[in-house]
């Protein structure tokens, strides 16, 4: 028997496309999806938002994950109705071993600190590969009634100051401001597939947008030395995770294992080394100080992953902290 690799891998952007053709036109599915299943938006949908200048058709989303690496995934997701795409954290580490399984997902969720498996750059082309299957599937489905795609591709990306400014890194930002080249090798990939592809208006700025994740741990002048790097510098609508740990020791163990009654232990740990509250109040304020002044928009996500003692055998046993969400 064959041994299976537990490795990502990708699959070209022509390949992945004629499978997508091939399940749909032989069985009214993609990826296994049936079309029933397929979020089919309407200009009479009452939950659109406008977020970043750009129309959401629905308010949901997927978080970034392992799963948001790869093209499939996203578009899969797209098709249920996911609107705000959190992209895969990128880092300039970009080739590190993956403690696997990596995540537990049965209650609450747990997972280790590391999951990023492509490069960067083949994490760009995934990206992109979406971002442009979702324009053509809007257009092969009749569902281009609004004027810009209805969805946003969020950036994320860590760790630290250092890394921002890793020549990977700076390949990424890049990239996904401006992918026209590479955009239009991938389009003339799919005209043979697709011939009307070159009557679709597919942007070159995949997005404007980002989430930073830090290490549990990180100092506060740090997470807004990067803040202020990607508002001010990088003119991006940007958003920071904020921990659970603000609450608190007392008051996260009382909701948390009291009041909840999970069995999840929170070490001191944790409470010593991430951002205090009043150090979050003062950094909220500066950086929605920069993004007003860099006309941006500035957000904060509640809650980031809380950090907790791996006590369920799921994880490798060289994993000795685990992240709850």
């Amino acid at each position: 028997m064959n041994n299976i690799s537990d490795k990502f891998s990708t699959i070209s952007l022509d390949r992945l496309f004629q499978i997508i053709l091939k399940d749909y036109n032989k069985r009214k599915e993609i990826f296994g999806i049936p079309e029933e299943l397929f979020f089919v938006p309407s200009k009479n949908d009452n939950f659109k938002i406008t977020r970043y200048g750009n129309t959401l058709e629905t308010p949901i989303g997927i978080a970034a994950g392992p799963h948001s690496q790869m093209a499939q995934n996203i578009i899969s997701a797209w098709l249920c109705g996911a609107r705000y795409i959190e992209l895969k954290t990128i880092q300039t580490l970009d080739e590190i071993n993956v403690s696997k399984p990596c995540i537990d997902m049965q209650d609450e969720g747990y997972n280790c600190e590391w999951s990023q498996e492509l490069k960067i750059e083949e994490s760009y082309e995934e990206y992109l590969k979406a971002w442009i299957i979702i324009h053509v599937l809007k257009h092969k489905f009749g569902w281009n009634k609004t004027k810009d795609i209805g969805v946003i591709f969020n950036m994320s990306a860590g760790y630290n100051m250092e890394g921002m400014l890793k020549d990977n890194v700076q390949f990424f930002f890049n990239k996904m401001k401006d992918c026209r080249n590479e955009k239009n090798k991938f389009i003339e990939l799919l005209k043979p597939l697709y011939p009307e592809i070159i009557k679709i208006k597919i942007p070159d700025i995949i997005s404007d947008n980002i989430t930073l994740s830090t290490m549990h741990g990180c100092p506060p002048d740090e997470i807004e030395k990067i803040g202020h790097y990607l508002i001010s510098e990088k003119k991006l609508h940007t958003t920071i995770k904020l921990n659970p740990t603000l609450l608190g020791a007392k008051d996260l163990r009382y909701i948390l294992n009291e009041k909840l009654k999970f069995k999840t232990e929170v070490p001191d740990i944790a409470f010593e080394h991430d951002l205090k509250f009043d150090d979050a109040i003062k950094l909220i304020k500066s950086l929605q100080k920069a993004a007003n002044q860099n006309n941006v928009q500035f957000n904060i996500k509640l809650t980031n992953t809380l950090e907790s003692v791996n006590f369920k055998n799921i994880f490798s046993a060289e994993e000795k902290m685990m992240y709850m969400s």
